[in-house]
């Protein structure tokens, strides 16, 4: 009886899950064949998640090093690729210190708290065709949902660390994922719309014309709220260091703070992966029965050297600034986008599915996303005007503010 019900969807949809099942299965019985296939792909997601926030994080500060300039990391191993097992095995020998007022366990499940978050986003991405772990019909969803649980562990770290200044970059970091998480959604909706799945798969399947050029205001949006939630330059409020310290890690130390860094870098693999998957077509590519998880990967490699450059090229804004660029331009352009992304798929005959109709979606889009954002950006900047003071800041005759100064 349960051996006819043993994992049958699961084997049905994931490959990679049927040919450990099957190895397992021809000298164990059912039971223990199923879990043991699925503690190998736990095993592969969670190396998968540390290996490549290892070679982010090198990739990253070697791009920055030519942006800005300087030399980067080139001392341990060949130009410098062994740099991340150096800091790993120099965080791994630090002593691990909590303080004495902190709520332990609290503390400790933070870091475990944001790398299961980071893992389990990655079940869902198709890094080719038909090999996503996990092939859900609310792949969107999921991945909206499960990238929340990063706001409950920055408000863990900062509440159970009993310092104030890791509480305030805590409440700065919820502020604004919470913020952001709006924009993002809707700039999604426009996606799931023309795709009329929320699959991940089926949204790859379904972009005739790659949805950068189809939704170029979604893809945006997209990319400017992730990098917020990503505590990413110019967005990274939440680790002003001139102002609160390191926020909310700023009492992490060792193995602790290692696994948040990766985490971090991570979650940009992670976020580039699935940017690739909505905007850019995922696998495709030509020859891609064979060589898709190769397009996959130079596509996500890309994103990532995009995140990069971002980083290097913009200051860090006030907090003022991010939650006015949150409610006053990003909100209003989702909105926007979400309004033609509708008028356009009920006027098509068939919603956006065919080529020609996405052609059309672009000669529509692509324009409005042009004017929009420059229009937007000038009505930002005439609103902050130089000499200007944060929100709720009280101006005093005769003494200079940090603008003027």
């Amino acid at each position: 009886m349960f051996t006819s019900h043993c994992g049958e969807s699961i084997l049905r949809e994931n490959p990679l899950f049927r040919l450990i099942y099957d190895g397992a299965s021809s000298f164990l019985p059912c039971w223990l064949s199923y879990l043991i296939a699925g503690m190998v792909i736990m095993l592969i997601l969670v190396n998968a998640v540390l290996l490549g926030a290892a070679a982010i994080s090198w990739m990253e500060r070697r791009l920055l090093g030519r942006f800005h300039n300087r030399i980067g990391p080139n001392r341990w191993g060949p130009f410098g690729t062994l740099q991340p097992i150096a800091d790993f095995i120099k965080l791994l020998t630090k002593e691990d210190l909590i303080p004495a007022g902190a709520d332990r366990i609290a503390f400790t499940l933070v870091p475990i708290f944001m790398v299961l978050s980071v893992i389990l986003m990655t079940a869902v991405i198709p890094f080719a065709k038909d090999t996503a772990l996990a092939d859900l019909n609310v792949g969107v969803l999921y991945f909206l949902a499960v990238s929340s649980l990063t706001a409950v562990a920055l408000f863990m770290a900062g509440w159970s660390s009993d310092n104030r200044y890791a509480l305030f970059g805590a409440a700065r970091g919820v502020a604004v994922l919470i913020s952001y998480e709006v924009p993002v959604v809707l700039s999604l909706l426009g996606v799931v719309m023309i795709a009329g799945s929320m699959s991940l798969g089926t949204i790859v399947q379904a972009q005739q014309v790659p949805f950068i050029l189809v939704q170029p205001l979604a893809f945006f949006l997209f990319l400017a709220g992730m990098s917020a939630e990503l505590n990413r330059t110019p967005f990274d409020v939440a680790e002003a260091e001139s102002e609160i310290i390191a926020g909310y890690h700023t009492e992490y130390s060792g193995i602790k703070f290692a696994l948040i860094q990766a985490a971090e870098f991570g979650g940009v693999l992670v976020v580039a992966a699935l940017i690739t998957t909505l905007f850019l077509g995922g696998w495709a590519g030509p020859f891609a029965e064979y060589l898709g998880w190769l397009w996959f990967l130079l596509k996500t490699i890309l994103v990532v050297a995009l995140f990069s450059w971002i980083r290097a090229t913009y200051p860090r804004l006030r907090i003022d600034q991010i939650m006015g660029f949150c409610w006053k331009v990003m909100l209003p352009l989702s909105l926007i986008n979400l309004a033609a992304t509708t008028l356009e798929v009920f006027f098509l005959p068939d919603s956006g599915a065919t080529t020609v109709e996405q052609w059309i979606m672009v000669g529509i889009n692509l324009p409005l996303a042009l004017v929009c954002v420059p229009l937007f950006g000038r009505l930002m900047r005439e609103k902050a005007r130089p000499g200007s003071s944060p929100a709720g800041a009280r101006v005093v005759p005769g003494v200079p503010t940090i603008e003027s100064s």
